[in-house]
């Protein structure tokens, strides 16, 4: 039997027909999830340090958002375009939102992701401001959609796809002196507090209270991408609490859907009301809060508030970090994060390569990001346990000595 012969139906279907997104995709064949760890069809167990990218911030299939769905199913699944049709499952995460949210993002419009929400959130501060020109920074990931790539801070990702939207200027991150180029051309600043992709970089707080000051000088409206960051994944149950910057409209999504895919840009009634006029219909959406989504979303931030799990994931990462620390100790490896965002720098890109195969083919999965090639990046669910972060420093721990062996 030839190789392809040997492999599953849904393998065979994945390399034929799926579009793939690079030459070397992880591979796994996932048979079905629970708590903090993938099985695949073989019954193999892998310990998710990902969480799908932030999205299963209370891990796969928690029993909460799986009767949210369940109830939402013996209702209706979609009936209308988004907007039009008073949804119980919309507008009560909408309420759910808007009470935990700082004053002055009260106002939330759902999207079907996060890239889709930038999209939105840059409509509406063009309208509202009456320009044109966008800020963002260097290490910036903010979607791939053409906007969204547009303001992303490595030109390797943007290079190949010509002339985008914009114009769109690139500041260097967490340096105040920068914020000086900004002037009254610019609709929006775009900025993640702290950057995923970006390799967890976690600014000085005056930088963002400077970047906030200035805005506001300049009418310029200040955007918060916290499509990762959102929930709970940084000690905070949002990364702006840890610099007391309110920004004029806040991205959210991945851990927002609870495993389903959702995304929302949350701003004041005057900055939003501008996409419902002149033309009304200004911004629409078809599957945009789909009532399933909204009814998992509901579950999991209702979860997430009652086991306030924002400090559960503080008092992980800091166990977690400080295990890391231990293990890389004197191995030139770098450490840091906020909550369960951790990112392991590394001194080489060939070492990062190797050392997430060798985690992986112990049953671990970790990534590095797309635009720090050199920083391992860890978001666990919120729930993980003490056990499992042991197990984990157990197998990195394996997997940095087989890489060092073969180096």
């Amino acid at each position: 039997m030839t190789p392809t012969e040997n492999l599953s139906q849904a393998r065979q279907a994945f390399h034929a027909h799926l579009a793939q997104t690079s030459d070397s995709p992880i591979g796994l064949e996932i048979h079905h999830a629970e708590g903090s760890w993938l099985y695949t069809c073989d019954n193999r167990p892998y310990l998710d340090l990902i969480a799908g990218i932030g999205v299963t911030a209370l891990g796969h299939r928690h029993p909460a958002v799986v009767a949210a769905i369940k109830r939402q199913l013996e209702r209706h699944l979609h009936v209308m375009v988004y907007g039009e049709y008073v949804l119980e499952s919309q507008a009560a995460l909408a309420a759910e939102l808007a009470r935990v949210l700082p004053r002055g993002l009260e106002r939330i419009y759902f999207t079907n992701s996060g890239a889709e929400a930038i999209e939105g959130a840059l409509k509406a501060a063009r309208k509202y401001t009456g320009r044109n020109a966008l800020v963002a920074f260097d290490g910036a990931y903010h979607g791939d959609t053409m906007g969204a790539l547009a303001l992303a801070g490595n030109v390797t990702f943007r290079a190949p796809f010509g002339n985008l939207p914009g114009p769109v200027f690139h500041l260097v991150y967490d340096d105040e002196t920068a914020l000086a180029a900004l002037d009254e051309r610019v609709a929006a600043v775009v900025i993640e507090p702290i950057q995923a992709e970006g390799g967890v970089r976690i600014p000085h707080a005056a930088f963002i209270q400077a970047l906030r000051r200035r805005c506001t000088e300049l009418g310029t409206l200040l955007i918060f991408d916290e499509v990762l960051t959102g929930l709970g994944r940084t000690g905070q149950l949002f990364a702006l609490e840890h610099f007391n910057v309110t920004p004029d409209i806040l991205v959210l999504a991945k851990a927002l859907g609870g495993g389903l895919p959702l995304g929302a840009f949350c701003a004041s009634d005057a900055v939003m009301s501008v996409l419902s006029r002149d033309p009304p219909l200004g911004h629409i959406t078809t599957f945009g809060g789909h009532p399933l989504s909204c009814a998992a979303g509901r579950a999991t931030l209702e979860t997430i508030m009652e086991q306030r799990l924002w400090e559960r994931a503080r008092r992980a990462g800091n166990f977690m970090q400080q295990q890391l620390n231990r293990l890389f100790a004197h191995e030139g490896i770098h450490i840091r994060g906020a909550g369960l965002l951790i990112g392991i720098e590394f001194p080489e890109v060939r070492i990062v390569r190797q050392f997430v195969a060798q985690t992986l083919s112990r049953g671990v999965v970790v990534n590095w990001t797309l635009n720090a090639d050199r920083v391992v990046r860890l978001a666990p669910p919120l729930t993980i346990s003490e056990d499992e972060i042991d197990f984990a420093i157990g197998t990195m721990r394996d997997a940095w000595v087989a890489t060092k062996k073969s180096a």
